[in-house]
């Protein structure tokens, strides 16, 4: 089932219409689970950290063990040819993949220099950044590196981030929050995570747990330079029913005001409206 409409894909050099078939039946990638992918976005004419999101999907298939063939810039090069089809007033999701064709050692390991590489463009709105999220605490948690490939944006991960997501809509809520393996907040389901303290803006430190996004990124560079103090903490769920705001950061909505954790309730603050009108002057100056 695709994502979004109006598809474009990349595919053994060219560009086709649609949504096309790119995996074999016995392509690892389908039976061994060897994939990965990125996630960018072109919205308002502009295509903001593309250029990090293609390099981190070289830097994912490399972790899976699947061999890079495109070069980030020329991903990036690929990615702008692509968009010229759709206006500035359509928004696209940007979705760079890489999967591995064979297998070596008994079929469970990725061969060498055997991968599959698309890229498919597909146009999504942008979430209304006024609409809030609730969230809501799950049993399942955030692998270690140790028993899954953390550093990657690996599709092998997603099982267990949609397990997670269904057991919060099944609560009624729209979103979960999600504990390490030492029981500390991690990320959401499917975002990185902020809260907000007496004007201090604190996000999850990057264990190694969850992947440091390039959104989350991109918002502490710019709320520090703009004046708030942002600090990288461990973080209890007891931490966040104190905060006074709450927000989402990731690719794909950029910004997502938090209104209720599990009955603690929050107002949109004024950071996460801040952190929104700095992503977009930062993009559109970019």
């Amino acid at each position: 089932m695709a994502f979004g409409k109006n598809i474009r894909t990349f595919f053994e050099g060219r560009w086709h219409e649609g949504d096309v078939a790119v995996m074999r039946a016995a392509d690892h990638g389908i039976w061994q689970g060897s994939s990965v992918f990125d996630g960018a976005r072109w919205f308002d004419g502009v295509s903001p950290d593309l250029d990090k999101h293609c390099a981190r999907v070289n830097r994912s298939a490399e972790a899976l063990m699947i061999t890079p063939t495109v070069d980030a810039a020329e991903m990036v090069a690929i990615a702008r040819e692509g968009l010229r089809a759709y206006s500035d007033k359509q928004a696209v999701y940007i979705r760079p993949m890489y999967w591995a064709l064979d297998g070596s050692e008994l079929g469970i390991a990725p061969k060498a220099n055997s991968t599959g590489f698309a890229l498919c463009l597909e146009e999504v709105p942008m979430p209304d950044p006024l609409a809030m999220t609730s969230l809501t605490r799950t049993r399942f948690r955030r692998p270690v590196l140790e028993n899954n490939v953390c550093n990657a944006k690996a599709g092998c991960l997603y099982p267990n981030n949609a397990r997670m997501l269904v057991e919060a809509k099944a609560k009624g809520f729209g979103n979960a929050l999600v504990a390490d393996a030492m029981g500390n907040v991690a990320e959401t389901a499917t975002a990185n995570v902020f809260m907000v303290k007496d004007g201090v803006a604190f996000t999850p430190i990057a264990n190694g747990t969850f992947l440091s996004g390039i959104t989350r990124a991109r918002h502490i560079a710019n709320l520090r330079a703009d004046g708030i103090e942002v600090r990288e903490a461990v973080l209890s769920f007891d931490d966040f029913h104190a905060a006074d705001e709450v927000f989402l950061s990731g690719n794909f909505a950029k910004v997502t005001p938090v209104g209720n954790f599990d009955g603690t309730h929050y107002q949109h603050g004024p950071v996460a409206k801040r952190a929104w009108q700095l992503y977009r002057d930062w993009a559109h100056s970019a």
